[in-house]
């Protein structure tokens, strides 16, 4: 599970080529809501360890967040070969984080 947010995020094609499984997470460092809700991400990716998990940076004319219309924070996103199977906006319990990484974890 990565830790830190990136405040380079790749651009859409990149992360449109990743194969495979992945959690595109947007928030921010100081947002309490993206904070809160780390415990209950690490909790679902423990059981997951394959998944690539992108944790962005997100805010104001960054453009990977609004090529998603991301609008509040965390947002989880969860891709299969790059297309977006679910996303979660600020999930609270990792059952419902859990149950989102089992369906791209094939």
């Amino acid at each position: 599970m990565e830790t830190t947010y990136a405040t380079q995020a790749p651009d859409r094609q990149a992360v449109d080529a990743m194969p495979g499984a992945t959690l595109l997470e947007f928030g921010t460092p100081w947002c309490g809501w993206c904070r809160g809700a780390q415990p209950a991400i690490a909790t679902a990716m423990a059981s997951h360890p394959k998944v690539r998990h992108l944790k962005v940076e997100d805010g104001s004319g960054r453009p990977l967040g609004r090529s998603y219309r991301v609008k509040l924070w965390p947002t989880l996103i969860f891709l299969r070969d790059g297309v977006e199977v679910s996303r979660l906006v600020r999930p609270d319990d990792a059952g419902s984080i859990a149950q989102a990484l089992a369906a791209i974890d094939a």
